[in-house]
Order: C-alpha cells, then structure tokens, then sequence
C-alpha cells in the first residue's frame, strides 16, 4: 500500500488554523507546523480561542497526523547550565502546547554536544528528556530526528538514538523522525531503491521501525557522507526521484506522515507535495 499521510511543514505567519487549510489546499494529508517561534527561546502562550479555532480546522480540513517541530534554539545537551535549562523549559512548553492541541508529536533535534564528546553529550540529553516528559501531560510524544551529522550534532548514527533510548528506558513516549537528507548526508545511501531498503532495514535492526513516527522527505545539496545538512527540492538534489518513489510505496511507512521541509515553502510546497503525491502507485 502506498503512503496514505504525505504534507509539508507549513507556514504559520497567519495562524495555525490557517497552516491547516493551506496544507490542504495543496493536497496535504498531514502537517508539520512551528506552535512558537523557532528561533526565540520565549513562546506566547496560547489562547483558549486559538486552540478552539485549531481543533475547529482539524476536524474541516480531515487532515491526518498533524504534529510540530520544536525550536531551533534547544540544546539538551549544552555545556552551558543556562542554556541547557532554557532549553528543557522550551521543550516543557512545546510538549504542553502539542497536548493543548491534540498533535501527535514534536519532532526535535535534540542538541548538539559541542566539544564535550558525543557519549556526554547523549547521557545529558537522556537525562533532560526524561525531566521534559516527567514534567509534560502523558499524552505529549517526543520524536528525536536524525541528523546529518554537522558540527557535534547528536544523532547522525542509528546507533546513537537505539543508545539514547536505551538511557531513557526505553520510555515509551519517544519516537524517532528519519530525515532523508539528514541520513544522505551522514552516510546512509538512499539514492536507490535497493538503497532506501537496506537503510530502513538497519533502522528496524537497530532501533525498531515501531519508533518510526515521522519522515522529513527532503532531497540533499550534499554529497553522500558529506555531514553538511543543505536541503533541496525534491528530484533536483543528490538523492532523486528513485528514492522518494520507494519511499511513498514502502508497504512499512503506509501509515508513517511524510512531510516535507524544503525551501521557499509559500511557492514550492505545492509542487513538492504534488511530486510525491505523483510518485504512488496509486496515483
């Protein structure tokens, strides 16, 4: 069965109900939207009406899974005891406003050890998602997303999330993200179908598909094994075409969202969702 969930993560400059009818209106069947800025660490709390015009969307647009991503801004793992702290309340408020709002999730990078070595560096990130969700409604998920790898990034090996699971006890509020072109460029070549299979094969192998929870669907301007994270169209970067057809067709991710986050979202997200829309087998 192809895919049933395929969207992008939209714009909210006009509301959050308004992501939700945009999204739509180019052929979504799911949505990532931003709840707050992501590059501020304060967020506005939300209204009662702002949630109540949300769910009124939800249930118009008939839109499948709809979840968040989390700020820019968290470091769970940074050196400095400040930021780590600002980071843990950032995540705090993202995870209650994804309850407020009856997401499914909140994707989030997680952190980046910065010199402190990545073992460190994923010790202290267990540590303050397990204060996140002790602190957050039982209903709130937490989806850590790959990484390309960049600068001291965590989480650019599938070894390295089993690890971090492994330190927060498996708990069962965590899920993982997978990002094409986050995992093309730390080395796991998709670029093919055959490709795309044995990657997927590895992740069940060694952190379980039953964790995958989202799919960031974006092509790469970096090479394979690269570790820079640069995303582009879909089918004009150095994945292509033949990996997203298989991925929309993966009998394993028929009901996994695939979103995509690539660039100039207000005029290109109509063509890249309708690209993999195109791709399935059932038109």
């Amino acid at each position: 069965m192809a895919a049933r969930f395929i969207g992008a993560h939209m714009p909210t400059g006009k509301g959050l109900d308004h992501a939700l009818r945009a999204g739509r209106e180019i052929g979504c069947t799911a949505v990532q939207v931003f709840t707050s800025s992501p590059q501020q660490w304060k967020a506005r709390q939300l209204s009662d009406e702002q949630i109540a015009r949300f769910r009124a969307a939800r249930e118009e647009t008939e839109l499948g899974p709809v979840f968040s991503h989390d700020s820019y801004l968290v470091n769970l793992c940074a050196p400095d005891a400040e930021v780590r702290e600002k980071s843990v309340a950032s995540l705090i408020g993202e995870l209650r406003r994804c309850s407020a709002l009856g997401l499914a999730g909140a994707v989030s990078h997680v952190g980046a050890h910065l010199g402190q070595g990545e073992d460190t560096g994923r010790r202290l990130a267990a540590e303050n998602i397990l204060r996140v969700l002790g602190e957050t409604p039982d209903d709130a998920m937490l989806w850590m997303e790959t990484t390309a790898g960049q600068g001291s990034a965590l989480h650019w090996r599938f070894e390295h999330l089993a690890e971090t699971l492994e330190l927060c006890g498996g708990h069962r509020r965590i899920g993982v993200c997978l990002d094409t072109a986050h995992v093309f460029a730390a080395g796991y070549d998709v670029a093919t179908p055959g490709g795309l299979e044995a990657v997927l094969e590895e992740f069940d192998r060694v952190i379980g598909l039953e964790r995958l929870r989202a799919v960031h669907c974006n092509d790469s301007k970096k090479a394979l094994g690269s570790r820079v994270d640069r995303h582009e169209h879909l089918g004009q970067g150095l994945i292509g075409e033949e990996c997203f057809r298989a991925l929309v067709n993966h009998p394993a991710l028929e009901s996994v969202p695939i979103v995509v986050e690539t660039p100039e979202a207000e005029t290109m997200h109509a063509r890249n969702v309708r690209f993999l829309l195109d791709l399935r087998a059932d038109g």
